[in-house]
């Protein structure tokens, strides 16, 4: 960073700044966004994007008549298991099935993530990591969502629960994600089942390949 300061006006205003990282809370990365694009700022802004869909309307519409790049802290597709795990998958064309186990261990209430007007709950501010790298190992987008939540009165800033997406290829993928698991389990896990292929990965340290001639492990 060349400069960092507390009146976020003198960064939007700055001429020599060209690149914004945005890492607050969540609810303010709408704002910080748009006000980036507004000022012809590139923004690298902390996931999750935004909020609610009136915020992300306005930034897709700013967006679109900018001249400047937007991009969401997604990192686990850029992780080398992924990137191996994808080019093993080949042709994106190809629907395949994933789940995605995640032991996200538990999170007060009175948390500001849990807190629905800062930062949105887990299902926004989390699982949407999840979601994104689903969607690159598909090479494709969600066309249907379906979820479910532990309990019986479920709260809205729920964190047990599970998603099973289908996208427009004709892949399938479940994401389980829950809070109520021991920590000494892992705290993420992928099979993703493709022509009679599988490959796991078990807390981004080991990755496994069966049905594969030419790989067994990372």
């Amino acid at each position: 960073f060349i400069r960092a300061t507390t009146n976020e006006e003198d960064i939007f205003k700055d001429q020599k700044t060209n690149a914004i990282v945005i890492s607050t809370r969540h609810n303010s990365h709408a704002e910080f966004v748009l006000n980036s694009l507004k000022n012809g700022k590139n923004v690298f802004v902390e996931k999750p994007l935004c909020l609610n869909e009136n915020d992300l309307n306005e930034i897709v519409r700013k967006y679109n008549n900018s001249n400047t790049s937007v991009m969401v802290g997604f990192n686990r597709r850029f992780s080398p298991m992924a990137l191996k795990l994808k080019s093993l998958l080949g042709d994106s064309s190809i629907p395949i099935n994933i789940v995605m186990n995640i032991n996200a261990g538990h999170i007060p209430s009175d948390s500001w993530i849990q807190d629905m007007n800062v930062g949105g709950g887990r299902i926004i501010g989390e699982i949407c990591h999840f979601i994104d790298l689903a969607t690159f190992f598909t090479g494709s987008l969600v066309k249907k969502v379906c979820m479910n939540s532990m309990g019986i009165n479920i709260e809205k800033n729920t964190d047990n629960v599970s998603l099973l997406l289908n996208y427009k290829n004709g892949s399938n993928v479940s994401i389980n994600y829950f809070s109520n698991g021991s920590k000494s389990y892992s705290k993420e896990k992928i099979e993703v089942y493709s022509q009679n292929r599988i490959v796991t990965i078990d807390n981004w340290k080991k990755m496994t390949a069966f049905g594969f001639n030419n790989f067994k492990k990372m």
